[in-house]
């Protein structure tokens, strides 16, 4: 394999228990957002506008979907000869079949294939962040800081920071202390889960990590503190752009209304490209009498109803009567006639069916499973007798 500089490597094996019915038989990366992107879309995107062309993804829980969603690369022009994407799952080795254990253990078990490529840098990426970022600014930090490891962080509310790895910094912005998830952090500065390493440096502490039975193999837990207890040169650098960890539903449904404010943060229209494998579908259709007030509406899709600032994927069925109000709806699911559908997530191939209502009484988010069938009361009485 020709020899590449930085090569990157996006950890996409994560169940996302947070995500409850939405990840039960698909991966967190592949889970739809937007309207006609999926999670991982972003992180590869990101990669290919960067000029990384060599990128490895780390899939574990459920990869199925993700896999053959990635394909070859070619949805996001990383499909080479040299370079490309290469999907990296756990595998069997002299010592029997692993799990990746943490997040560091997942790079540890694919040090033959970045050796296979050489490098002088390694970013390490999460595969279930939404963001636009040009990575070599970066990459030029790391080396203009001769870093041995460089950090993205963003400043988040004081009191959302026992979410995140929290670290302080020098006016030089090289990183004195680290605590992840602290209980009282005392710096809103947190880690995006975005990593570059000099690739010698990293495969010393993973190497050594790996023979340590007592740590969790982790980067936030392990890594990064034994670094910095070993003084070794940690730089952040500072990222001032929209970006959302939608590791919960909460997060995710608010990560798709941030794009129908009227003037959102994440600008998906333009010259930083969201590539996506997109099926080919026709252009959606609005029926005469039909409402579309502040939404996404994707291909394929056929409104008959009243959509209010909703996101609609392609393939969704919308029936006569039918009120679709501050949801997702998910691809090829299909509502009824005269439903309503208020603060939701419908997940793909759900089917809605005729006089359904569907919402909390409390305005919490209701979320409905993949594949589905939901039925008015009166019918399912039907369906009983």
């Amino acid at each position: 394999m020709k020899r590449v500089e930085c090569l990157a490597m996006i950890l996409a094996g994560g169940q996302g228990s947070r995500l409850g019915e939405l990840t039960k038989k698909i991966a967190k990366p592949a889970v739809p957002f937007g309207g006609k992107y999926r999670i991982i879309d972003f992180p590869l995107s990101n990669c290919s506008n960067s000029g990384i062309e060599t990128v490895g993804v780390l899939t574990q829980y459920k990869p199925l979907e993700l896999h053959t969603y990635l394909g070859t690369g070619e949805a996001w022009n990383l499909d080479r000869k040299n370079g490309g994407v290469y999907i990296l799952p756990p595998y069997t080795r002299e010592k029997g079949a692993d799990w990746y254990k943490g997040t560091a253990d997942a790079i540890y078990q694919n040090i033959n294939f970045i050796e296979t490529c050489d490098p002088q840098y390694v970013l390490v990426l999460s595969g279930d962040h939404i963001y636009t970022m040009d990575y070599s600014w970066m990459l030029e930090e790391h080396k203009m800081n001769k870093a041995d490891a460089t950090i993205g962080v963003i400043k988040v509310p004081l009191k959302e920071a026992t979410r995140f790895g929290i670290m302080s910094t020098d006016k030089t912005g090289r990183i004195t202390a680290f605590e992840e998830k602290p209980k009282k952090p005392q710096s809103n500065l947190a880690s995006m889960g975005i990593y570059i390493f000099s690739w010698k440096i990293l495969k010393e502490y993973l190497e050594k990590d790996s023979a340590d039975n007592l740590s969790e193999h982790d980067f936030g837990k392990n890594i990064i503190p034994k670094m910095l207890a070993d003084n070794a040169r940690l730089f952040s650098y500072a990222f001032d752009g929209y970006w959302k960890d939608v590791g919960t539903i909460e997060s995710l449904w608010q990560a798709n209304m941030d794009l129908l404010k009227e003037k959102p943060s994440l600008d998906l229209g333009g010259t930083w490209r969201i590539y996506s494998a997109n099926p080919s579908l026709p252009p959606h259709f609005v029926a005469p009498g039909a409402k579309i007030k502040n939404s996404l509406i994707s291909g394929g899709a056929f409104v008959e109803g009243n959509v209010e600032n909703s996101v609609i994927f392609p393939g969704v069925h919308v029936g006569k009567g039918t009120k679709i109000i501050n949801s997702i709806i998910m691809p090829f699911s299909s509502i009824g006639e005269n439903s309503v559908v208020e603060k939701a997530i419908i997940a793909q191939n759900c089917e809605i069916t005729d006089n359904c209502h569907i919402c909390s009484e409390d305005g919490s988010i209701v979320v409905i499973a993949e594949g589905k069938l939901v039925m008015a009361p009166d019918e399912e009485n039907k369906q009983v007798g």
